[in-house]
């Protein structure tokens, strides 16, 4: 593992790793990381595919984990940046230090939303979606929609105009976020449009990606539902050519998926999915 410092075209700093194989299939994967998850959560699972003989780099999005400034409050940071710049630093440094080999994209939670934010995206032969889908209130169940109006309506907005960044990690919901970040996500959950709310503030190539993506979702995911994961194909991404699997909770050595655990180490069997799928 070989830690590297990319900067973006605005000068900011993004800290990712390099996971090495000792024998190289000349296969590169790249994994956008979900919303305040450090990469660090991903480390094992990069681990696993280079000992398979893939190529695996990780990275933090600024404002968050190993990116993350001295000061929070009111960074410079949005959930657009992330994907045209941040992301954008990570493809060219593909691009530019391995050329000839096959290029794949991992996409975690909103690490996928953010493909259609850079052009760079046609590199890839296939992207994998992992816990993704359009956010919107409207597509999730009673439980959690309620959980999300109260959230995302009243409780991240008033703490995010307080501190000046939303301290997400007093509320289960991983790393603090800088406060556009928090107003993007917002956006995702309460705007009917979703992520093509977010797209209309950037330079949007969604429509021009034809590729493969083979989308995982979790059985006890409560954050996730078909009906949002079908939106995201249909809506944002519908030249994408999807293949759907459904991953059951007995599947898991320890009953449990959800959101993020898909990338824990004692699910470490669920990782064969996606490894098969890039073997063929």
């Amino acid at each position: 593992m070989e830690k590297l410092i990319l900067s973006t075209d605005d000068g900011i700093q993004i800290v990712a790793h390099h996971f090495k194989p000792e024998k190289s299939n000349h296969k590169l994967l790249l994994i956008n990381s979900a919303t305040g998850v450090k990469q660090q959560i991903y480390f094992s699972f990069a681990q696993f595919f280079a000992l398979k003989g893939f190529t695996v780099i990780t990275y933090d999005y600024r404002g968050i984990g190993l990116s993350k400034p001295q000061k929070m409050k009111n960074f410079n940071a949005s959930m657009r940046m992330w994907g045209s710049r941040d992301y954008k630093a990570l493809t060219q440094f593909v691009i530019n230090n391995f050329p000839d080999y096959q290029k794949y994209c991992l996409g975690h939670s909103v690490g996928a939303l953010l493909l259609g934010m850079n052009k760079d995206s046609e590199i890839f032969e296939e992207f994998f979606f992992v816990g993704t889908q359009n956010a919107f209130i409207g597509h999730l169940k009673w439980r959690t929609k309620i959980e999300a109006l109260l959230g995302f309506g009243i409780v991240q907005p008033l703490f995010t105009e307080l501190f000046g960044y939303f301290p997400a990690h007093w509320f289960g919901l991983g790393e603090s976020l800088p406060k556009n970040c928090a107003y993007d996500w917002r956006i995702l959950i309460l705007n009917r449009k979703s992520t093509n709310k977010l797209l209309l503030k950037t330079e949007n190539f969604s429509k021009d990606l034809k590729q493969k993506v083979f989308v995982i979702q979790a059985e006890d995911d409560v954050w996730l539902t078909e009906k949002g994961v079908k939106s995201l194909l249909n809506e944002t991404y519908p030249n994408l050519k999807p293949t759907y699997r459904l991953i059951k909770t007995f599947e898991s050595q320890k009953g449990k998926i959800g959101h993020i655990n898909f990338f824990r180490s004692y699910n470490r069997n669920l990782w064969e999915i996606i490894l098969n799928e890039l073997k063929h």
